[in-house]
């Protein structure tokens, strides 16, 4: 059985995932009276997901923002200015684009008992009266926005713990993260079942919904990649972006693409850095670092997925509420998981603020499943590619400071 499961996983989980989307779509077409047999496995899935997701959530950020080193000189406060301002536009984009091409999902549970937020003060009271929640309650009851407050309060006092501490805390977080590849590694089965059940009860109609959706998140993420990150390095380091980010999307995102993985992706960035010569005291650990935090990818996926589940349920968002949605699919979405398909496992966050239930978020985290082969594969792209466009931008600033400085000492002396 061990030897069995081995073979399974080393499989490529896409190959997978394309399998029982195809069985799924067959059986569905051919015995669609077997739904009570064969969409148990989707429904397992599902379960399985919401067991983990806010464990997951929690020690995630807790160890991302605990690690973070202190006290060595290096450029990491313009990366991160960077990290940040990237993963917001992502999230504007992904919101523009969400208005301009509104989709609707097909949810199996009736939606009748979801009550909308009345208006940005609502939602402020529910996002503040989430943030104070007990912690254990918070993950008991899959209160994501209390979560991720407790993860930041303790990140940021376990910053001065031990070192003893903070391997303890990688530990945790390893485990958890393989948890999180076990279960992922059953998407293939929970997909066929989730499929097939929509098939049978819908027909094949309902792929289609599925493709505008995709189109939604691509369409974004090639903007950001094409359009937003290279006005960032402009407006940064006042040169041409376009060479640094052919370069990246060669040698950095088309292995993203297949790997899915941005933590896999570290080595190749840290080669790709010392190619480009920038200085390793700074991409030793911005790379790392935006391995765990600079998350545009998964920014986008968070937005669209949670508009996506609020045009589905009529809920109207105004300007304010918008604003706030963004800012924390930002927050989020710097806690998204290492392991393929990890930022989908943060879509109810954003949803909790809308008045969404865990149930409905849920769901839309399995449709996220359904198209994560192409979705995440993008996502992933971006994410891993904008970590060297990020820190070369910050390097090629600093050594253009460094030389407007030498110059006017030069003109000085003269």
């Amino acid at each position: 059985m061990k030897a069995l499961f081995k073979k399974w996983n080393d499989i490529s989980l896409v190959k997978r995932i394309i399998v029982g989307l195809v069985i799924g779509i067959i059986l569905g077409l051919t015995i669609p009276e077997q739904a009570s047999i064969v969409s148990i496995f989707g429904k397992l899935f599902v379960s399985a997901l919401k067991a983990v997701a806010p464990v997951l959530v929690l020690v995630l950020v807790i160890n991302a923002i605990a690690g973070q080193k202190s006290g060595k000189k290096t450029n990491m406060k313009s990366i991160l200015a960077l990290y940040l301002l990237g993963t917001f536009s992502a999230g504007v984009v992904a919101a523009v684009m969400s208005y301009i091409f509104p989709t609707t999902l097909t949810l199996k549970d009736s939606a009748t008992d979801v009550a909308p937020p009345s208006g940005v003060g609502q939602v402020l009271e529910t996002l503040l009266f989430n943030v104070t929640t007990n912690p254990i309650t918070a993950v008991a009851d899959a209160n994501y926005i209390g979560i991720l407050a407790w993860a930041v309060v303790l990140g940021i006092t376990l910053k001065k713990a031990s070192e003893t501490t903070k391997t303890v805390l990688q530990n945790i977080s390893d485990a958890v993260s393989t948890v999180v590849q076990w279960v992922i590694s059953l998407a293939p089965f929970g997909i066929m079942g989730l499929v097939f059940d929509t098939i049978a009860s819908n027909g094949l109609s309902t792929l289609g919904e599925y493709g505008s959706l995709l189109l939604v998140l691509i369409g974004s993420m090639l903007i950001v990649t094409f359009v937003v990150n290279p006005l960032l390095v402009f407006i940064w380091a006042r040169r041409n972006p376009y060479p640094l980010v052919f370069t990246s999307i060669k040698e950095s995102g088309i292995y993203a693409f297949f790997t899915r993985s941005s933590a896999a992706n570290i080595p190749v960035n840290m080669r790709l850095c010392e190619k480009l010569g920038l200085d390793k005291d700074t991409y030793s650990v911005s790379i790392p670092l935006g391995a765990t935090i600079n998350m545009e990818g998964a920014a986008i996926t968070i937005s669209v997925l949670s508009l996506a589940a609020a045009f589905t349920l009529g809920i109207e968002i105004d300007l304010m509420t918008a604003i706030i949605l963004m800012v924390i699919s930002a927050i989020s979405a710097a806690g998204a998981s290492g392991v393929a398909g990890g930022s989908l496992l943060l879509v109810p966050v954003a949803c909790s603020i809308l008045g969404i239930s865990d149930d409905i978020a849920m769901q839309v985290v399995a449709i996220g499943f359904i198209i994560g082969v192409i979705q995440d594969s993008a996502e992933t792209a971006l994410n891993s590619s904008s970590d060297i466009v990020f820190t070369a931008a910050a390097d090629y600033a600093r050594e253009r400071k460094e030389g407007l400085k030498d110059a006017h000492k030069e003109a000085l002396n003269q």
